[in-house]
């Protein structure tokens, strides 16, 4: 059987599912994207290639390699987008949560089939229909649970709203000695640089006690200040609307020490080796013109 646990993003990784490029099918119409990046990669012609991205996919494999990550993959599905893994599903401590994504993405989970059958049935959760929730918007962090959301009125207008509060009530429920603490994001379905597609487009705790955060991705400041206040003004890395375009918030860590993030992110990969973290640059802009990167093509099912 295999062992979830998950407590937080920056344990030592264990296991992990990446996503897959391999017959990513055709470009899709401007119409039929689910987030405003990629309709803008469309309309101007520079949606990515499936070999520059199964390149791209092919070096973070690599890394997980050179850290001996037990890495398992979806089974291909022709002509059909499986890269971001995080949207599918997501572990806490050591229950997997079926996402309740949007429904003609239902294959991709099916895709895990291998993965999901060697995990007792009782430690995977499925939540009610009227849940909706995206892994990219859940951020486990040792006692909280961050949970992007959006619950305006206008809800069911945005295509980039993915998880709701009916899907945070029940988090809670099934997790009641967690603290589940809920941020508004931003959302808009045409302009990138003024949507927070997940909270982790906009924030990623990283290391001990570090983050990286975008403010403009918070609707609500004072829930903005609260995480700078958690995790200290001197610990907080703060990134730019054209970093927060770019995904600088989107990387992936290995353990407390080891960070992979995207060979282009000068300001930040600087920064971070100031910090003292190992930086593992990988190329993965390709990828991010689908409005996700190392964090969203990454499940992963075991930290020490």
């Amino acid at each position: 059987m295999l062992q979830l646990h998950i407590k937080n993003e920056t344990s030592k990784l264990k296991a992990v599912v990446l996503g897959t490029a391999k017959s990513n099918g055709p470009d899709p119409k401007a119409e039929e994207c689910y987030d405003p990046k990629s309709r803008q990669h469309v309309i101007e012609g520079t949606y990515p290639k499936e070999d520059d991205m199964m390149l791209e996919m092919e070096a973070l494999a690599a890394v997980f390699n050179k850290y001996d990550v037990t890495v398992f993959r979806p089974k291909v599905i022709q002509n059909y987008n499986q890269i971001f893994s995080r949207d599918i599903a997501f572990v806490i401590d050591d229950k997997l949560i079926k996402a309740n994504i949007l429904p003609h993405r239902e294959q991709e989970y099916l895709a895990i089939q291998h993965v999901t059958n060697q995990i007792n049935p009782k430690n995977i959760i499925e939540l009610p229909k009227e849940c909706h929730i995206e892994g990219g918007d859940v951020v486990p962090c040792n006692d909280y649970i961050f949970v992007g959301t959006y619950s305006e009125k206008d809800y069911p207008n945005y295509i980039t709203a993915r998880t709701n509060k009916s899907a945070v009530l029940v988090l809670q429920q099934f997790f009641p000695h967690k603290k589940v603490k809920s941020f508004e994001l931003r959302k808009h379905n045409t302009d990138p640089k003024e949507n927070a597609l997940h909270l982790d487009c906009c924030f990623q705790p990283i290391g001990k006690n570090k983050a990286i955060l975008h403010k403009n991705g918070f609707l609500i400041e004072d829930e903005y200040i609260w995480l700078v206040q958690y995790f200290g003004k001197e610990n907080i890395f703060e990134i730019t609307k054209q970093e927060m375009y770019d995904m600088n918030s989107n990387i992936f860590s290995i353990s407390e020490e080891v960070v992979i993030s995207e060979k282009n992110f000068t300001r930040l990969n600087s920064w971070l080796r100031n910090q003292g973290f190992i930086v593992e640059e990988v190329p993965y802009s390709e990828i991010a013109k689908q409005e996700g990167l190392l964090r969203c093509s990454t499940l992963p099912l075991a930290r020490e």
